[in-house]
């Protein structure tokens, strides 16, 4: 059975891709802060734990990995605070490097000599962000502009050994990422994006051909709208 570890996957987007790889066969192993009980599903494995605690990520991770047969991994935890950067404070600036740029890095650190092995799959969850400017979330975009040059650059790093290194650029999508912004989706269904339809893309990268890779896959509704709360 293949096995995936996936980050962020209590709710919105990672909690839709583990449900779509429990559903095509895969165990996962998700890594949430915290997990309802309808949140109990066959294939995949709760593992709570705060992506910011190094020392409790490492033992996490290295306690799931013991067996070496991870071949999938998907960093998707993220966390954004939004306003004129000097709005922010040290402490919402450290939590997003940490979560959405920090974690990442670690946890691909002590998987890849696993994931080359395995001629694996690494799936970085950027963000549209990450190619353009962004006023009122100058430190989120730069968090995710980070994670997708990582992502170019590990690629090159490991792709002789097989492993396919895919960035996922979602636009506006249906989560809980904006609760500590003042705006949100908008209620057009043409203007937002769905949890579920991230995970389709997903399924999509690991539906290709061994030799095939699609690097970076932007995701778009057709609409470009917000709306203030």
């Amino acid at each position: 059975m293949n096995k995936a570890i996936v980050t962020g996957a209590s709710s919105g987007i990672g909690k839709a891709i583990c449900r779509q790889l429990a559903a095509n066969g895969w165990l996962v192993y998700g890594i949430g802060r915290s997990f309802n009980q309808s949140d109990d599903i066959a294939g995949i494995e709760r593992i709570v734990c705060d992506i910011t605690d190094t020392a409790k990520l490492i033992k996490t991770i290295k306690e799931i990995n013991k067996n070496h047969d991870i071949s999938l991994l998907i960093n998707n935890a993220g966390v954004g605070f939004y306003a004129l950067h000097e709005e922010l404070n040290p402490v919402k600036i450290s939590q997003m490097v940490r979560t959405n740029l920090e974690a990442p890095m670690i946890i691909t650190n002590l998987l890849l000599r696993d994931l080359k092995k395995n001629k694996g799959t690494i799936i970085n969850i950027s963000s549209i962000t990450a190619e353009k400017t962004n006023p009122h979330g100058c430190a989120y975009g730069a968090t995710k502009a980070g994670l997708t040059s990582f992502s170019h650059s590990l690629f090159e790093e490991a792709r002789k050994y097989g492993v396919r290194v895919v960035n996922l650029e979602p636009d506006m999508t249906d989560t809980n990422l904006y609760r500590n912004a003042d705006f949100t989706v908008d209620e057009n269904e043409a203007a937002r994006i769905q949890p579920n339809e991230v995970a389709d893309a997903v399924l999509y990268v690991l539906g290709q051909r061994e030799g095939l890779v699609m690097t970076d896959i932007t995701i778009r509704p057709q609409l470009h709208r917000i709306a203030r709360k």
